[in-house]
């Protein structure tokens, strides 16, 4: 008798507990969608010889960037993807994910640094090093973004 009564009080307790953890994952799951809220848009677009690479960049209220970015580098096909990043100081790090219009089926991953400075974002050369499968940027060696190809200017956002 003891223990039915003993277990009477204990489920109502591990109930509320419960319903307490479902209340903080929700709350957490509202905070992460909040900060995942667009804030700002921006666009970019880069020239050289016959390349073109169109980037937008949407800031996001948690500090981080989003966006995509299409390289029609000549001679090969064009490249089309996503971005995703955020800003040390004026250096913006992103991974570039993109597919090849060559190889459809296949998905790449590239680091990327770009230096913002003034209205300009400078698209630096860094060494890279894949180690199991994913490739990064060296953290030791320095990137140069004075030796560039492609310098973005601010460009009108086409909305698609």
């Amino acid at each position: 008798m003891r223990n039915l009564v003993l277990s009477c009080l204990l489920l109502p307790l591990v109930a509320l507990q419960s319903c307490k953890n479902e209340e903080k994952q929700k709350a957490a799951e509202a905070a992460k969608a909040e900060g995942e809220k667009v804030v700002s848009t921006e666009c970019y677009q880069a020239l050289y010889e016959k390349d073109t690479i169109q980037l937008k960049l949407n800031t996001l209220k948690n500090g981080k960037l989003t966006g995509n970015m299409i390289m029609k580098v000549a001679p090969s096909t064009v490249r089309t993807g996503e971005i995703t990043g955020e800003f040390h100081g004026d250096t913006l790090f992103a991974d570039y994910t993109f597919k090849d219009l060559a190889t459809k089926d296949k998905t790449f991953k590239n680091p990327m640094a770009f230096l913002k400075r003034n209205k300009q974002l400078i698209l630096g050369n860094g060494t890279m090093q894949t180690t199991m499968g994913v490739t990064y940027l060296v953290k030791d060696k320095p990137i140069d973004f004075e030796r560039v190809k492609y310098k973005f200017d601010s460009a009108e956002c086409a909305d698609k």
